[in-house]
């Protein structure tokens, strides 16, 4: 009888412990960087910082799209997704291994085994306008120097 409660308990640890939602945690941080740095950063999730670089806490399961502004230059854009990564993988096939079935529905639902990518997020930002000697030698035909 002590046998089974010691195995059951072992089990029971082994499933709690192979929850990527425990070993992993279901935010990640993430960092924003841009060329030139101070741009304001916002997401369609709502993550924002008033300027680069900066990193946050993010949300495993999020996917979204980052913008980039600062004055004088066009906005630009970054698609961010998720996918799995080895350590959630490792963690799912745990939950698997361990029967726990609930470990694989927490994991899946809160995003535990996932990560970001790209991680870190960066943006190249173009000037508005060429500087006033590039665009006479543009309209002239001539090739920049």
């Amino acid at each position: 009888m002590k046998i089974l409660g010691l195995s059951v308990a072992v089990l029971c640890a082994a499933g709690v412990g192979a929850c990527g939602s425990i070993t992993r945690g279901t935010t990640e941080k993430m960092a924003f960087l841009s060329e030139p740095s101070g741009a304001a950063m916002t997401t369609t999730k709502g993550y924002a910082c008033p300027a680069t670089p900066c990193s946050l806490d993010v949300e495993r399961s999020d996917e979204f799209d980052v913008t980039f502004v600062k004055p004088g230059y066009r906005p630009a854009m970054v698609p961010v997704r998720t996918k799995v990564a080895g350590a959630g993988a490792a963690g799912m096939a745990g939950n698997l291994l361990a029967g726990g079935l609930i470990g694989v529905g927490v994991d899946a639902y809160t995003g535990a085994a996932m990560d970001h990518t790209p991680n870190p997020v960066s943006a190249t930002l173009v000037p508005d306008a060429l500087p006033s000697a590039e665009r006479v030698r543009r309209r002239r035909g001539q090739p920049g120097v």
